[in-house]
């Protein structure tokens, strides 16, 4: 992990973070760092069990660990924590999160005359603000974005290069577009026509993105065909992401890479759905439901819990259905094997019959 430049004393980071010092608390480091590539000066820290087999090696100078962990080396200083994955973030946010240094407004970035652009929101290179927008203050906007007629983008959002908002698409604040993303693409919506040809439906809605939302790169979300598509308060989407026309997502709801999700399907707040999920069309999905990766969601899901499979199950269902499928080639053998002792019964009772007869 590459950070800025920082000098930071082992009894601040405890302060910071509650941690128990074993170790030399003036000492300070100078950069965050994965365990197994931590150098002299590094701070890191240890969460998984599938990562102790780097303590024995790591060089950091520093630790986070669990409360109880054994310490069997003295050449390192430890930080006990109730969760080292926390503190460790603790850390990173408040003192090694990189300072964005986009200041000002571009040259060369248009923004049309009849754009309210607020001070205080910087621009990059090639940035294209359309006519009737509304950027308030705080919001970064890096280069080559494209923001058309009549766009909405709140205060303290950070939009990276290559960003596309559609027309009357609204932001709220605190929210974080990655590169390649496109918000309010049209819907896919068509009608078959005449000699088999198909008669595009105009997509005349929006997209809202309420406060603290963050979407991945090269992730789509297409405007609604009427009314809005709407990602609620708080979820973030991964890369790669398709969020089809009149969709709804609840609040602070997590999307995996590759997942797709049909147009006017609602999901729920709280929910967690992994990598190349599909979710059919025109469907519910309730509060807090995991969904497992490569699942395919054919029919509303109205309970809380977790699911998996294509056609998705509930997750035990899903696991055993597993196992006996895992075990096909084994059952065929079983199968076979009672097949032939059934012949053998029945050729014996057969020759039974025949002798008794006679």
């Amino acid at each position: 992990m590459q950070n800025q430049a920082q000098h930071l004393r082992i009894d601040k980071i405890a302060l910071l973070t509650g941690a128990k010092i074993y170790g030399d608390p003036s000492v300070e480091i100078d950069h965050l760092a994965k365990i197994e590539e931590a150098g002299p000066g590094a701070l890191t820290f240890l969460y998984l069990a599938s990562y102790e087999k780097y303590f024995e090696i790591t060089k950091a100078t520093a630790i986070f660990v669990k409360n109880g962990f054994k310490r069997t080396r003295d050449d390192i200083i430890y930080l006990e924590v109730h969760d080292p994955n926390k503190a460790f973030l603790t850390v990173l946010i408040s003192h090694f999160s990189p300072e964005f240094n986009l200041v000002g407004q571009a040259k060369s970035a248009y923004v049309h005359p009849s754009a309210l652009v607020d001070v205080n929101t910087a621009l990059g290179e090639n940035v294209y603000i359309g006519a009737g927008c509304r950027i308030e203050k705080n919001t970064k906007i890096y280069p080559n974005t494209v923001i058309m007629d009549n766009v909405t983008i709140g205060e303290h959002c950070l939009i990276y290069p290559n960003v596309t908002v559609r027309e009357n698409c609204i932001i709220h604040n605190n929210v974080i577009l990655h590169s390649g993303c496109v918000i309010g693409s049209d819907g896919f919506g068509y009608v078959p026509g005449p000699e088999k040809r198909y008669i595009k439906i105009p997509q005349i809605g929006n997209v809202i993105l309420e406060d603290n939302v963050e979407i991945g790169a090269n992730t789509t979300i297409d405007r609604a065909a009427l009314g809005s598509t709407v990602i609620k308060a708080g979820t973030k989407l991964d890369n790669l992401v398709q969020v089809a026309h009149n969709v709804v997502i609840g609040e602070n709801t997590v999307l995996s890479a590759q997942a797709g999700i049909s147009g006017s399907t609602k999901i729920g707040n709280h929910c967690i759905i992994a990598g190349q999920v599909g979710v059919v069309g025109h469907i519910e999905i309730a509060d807090n439901v995991v969904i497992g990766a490569q699942s395919g969601i054919s029919k509303a899901i109205t309970k809380s819990g977790m699911y998996f499979g294509s056609p998705a199950k509930e997750h035990k269902t899903a696991l055993k259905n597993e196992a006996h499928i895992r075990n096909l080639e084994n059952y065929v053998e079983r199968i076979k094997k009672l097949e032939a002792r059934l012949t053998a019964l029945e050729s014996i009772t057969k020759n039974e019959h025949e002798q008794q007869g006679q």
